[in-house]
């Protein structure tokens, strides 16, 4: 199946309509919800902290400084977890080891050193693999917005967040995922999910367009890269259970039910937005979606449905304190800005296009 360039064109008249009245309500919408999420989060910070509660990346540094010294990752995890008051199920509260076991062989300085590395990649990616379908306007803009979407490469504890490690990798992934080198985009996925799980929805995204548009190989390497990290993570569900004691904690599940202000606010916070006003920074995330959207081509649908569905997704299971999910899009979901002016122009040839005519008296239907 060919997937359509430019899909915005392409709108019967009321579907781009309805798609610009949607847009224009989510961008007035925006800020006061994300200003309303910003309240919410600062006064459960007051919260957690006056119950002693202390932050994920303490813990995160307390693990990795105890593995690097030789203990067992599994052993030090769940007895941190347990004392902190963490729960240890699901499996999936407690993290892969693959970022403390990685940290203790280079440290959190090579991670640093890694994350800037891929900063650069994305910056260069994401201006080269438009040159076929992108004016010199677009692709700057992209470079450019890559290269501000991923300032949270520069945050001090960034060797602590799976999250922004794996967006990194991800979104150098997503840039070259119909490309040539889209074994290499494979391997960076498949580590970024190593590192945090919950980014596989990015695989089963790419698998499903690579099926959509027959490419029989990219759907195999993926259902293949499924496979090996669907056996680690049974592995590591196994380890985690062998540590788990009788009274350790369960988690309260995922049921938040905060509508798009969560993961909205998410994005905000994970990148520079965080610097500008609500309602600026608000709008901003909405056209980021709709140039995203108007782009079209594997990689166009591929980037659409990544971003669009883990939003979903967010808006539905998250709860208030995992508005850090959004690491994941950093800083791929901010490249969609440079695509606005096109969703501009395409929305509005769509609006100008002539309806098509009725049927005539007496005619045949």
């Amino acid at each position: 199946m060919m997937l359509p360039e430019r899909p915005l064109r392409l709108l019967p008249r009321w579907a781009a309509a309805l798609l610009l009245l949607l847009t224009a309500v989510a961008c007035v919408w925006s800020a006061p919800a994300i200003t309303h999420r910003h309240a919410q989060h600062e006064a459960d910070i007051v919260k957690r902290t006056k119950l002693g509660e202390r932050p994920d990346m303490d813990l995160y540094s307390t693990i990795d400084a105890r593995v690097a010294a030789g203990e067992d990752y599994y052993e030090v995890a769940a007895e941190l977890q347990r004392e902190r008051g963490f729960p240890t199920s699901p499996f999936v509260t407690v993290r892969t080891p693959v970022l403390a076991w990685t940290t203790a062989l280079w440290g959190a300085q090579g991670w640093r050193l890694i994350a800037v590395l891929l900063w650069a990649a994305n910056i260069l990616a994401w201006f080269t693999v438009l040159r076929e379908r992108a004016g010199r306007p677009e692709r700057y803009a992209a470079a450019a917005l890559a290269g501000y979407f991923g300032m949270l490469t520069f945050f001090e504890k960034i060797a602590l967040s799976h999250e922004a490690l794996a967006g990194l990798m991800l979104s150098l992934a997503l840039a070259l995922s119909f490309r040539k080198a889209w074994w290499a985009a494979l391997a960076l996925a498949g580590f970024a999910i190593a590192l945090r799980e919950l980014a596989l929805p990015f695989l089963l995204a790419w698998g499903a367009v690579a099926l959509l548009a027959g490419d029989r190989k990219r759907l195999a390497g993926i259902v293949g890269a499924i496979a090996l990290i669907a056996a680690g993570l049974a592995l590591h569900a196994g380890a985690v259970a062998a540590v788990r004691l009788p009274g350790d904690l369960q988690s309260e599940g995922w049921h938040g039910m905060l509508g798009l202000s969560l993961p909205f606010y998410g994005i905000d916070v994970t990148t520079l937005l965080v610097l500008l006003p609500h309602w600026i920074a608000g709008p901003l995330i909405v056209l980021a979606l709709l140039g995203w959207l108007s782009l079209g081509g594997r990689l166009g649908a591929f980037a659409s449905l990544w971003f669009a569905g883990f939003i979903a997704a967010a808006a539905i299971f998250a709860r208030l304190e995992n508005f850090y999910w959004m690491g994941l899009f950093v800083p791929a979901y901010g490249v969609g800005l440079a695509f606005v002016p096109r969703a501009a122009s395409d929305l509005a040839a769509a609006l100008r296009r002539p309806a098509a005519p009725g049927p005539r008296p007496g005619s045949p239907r």
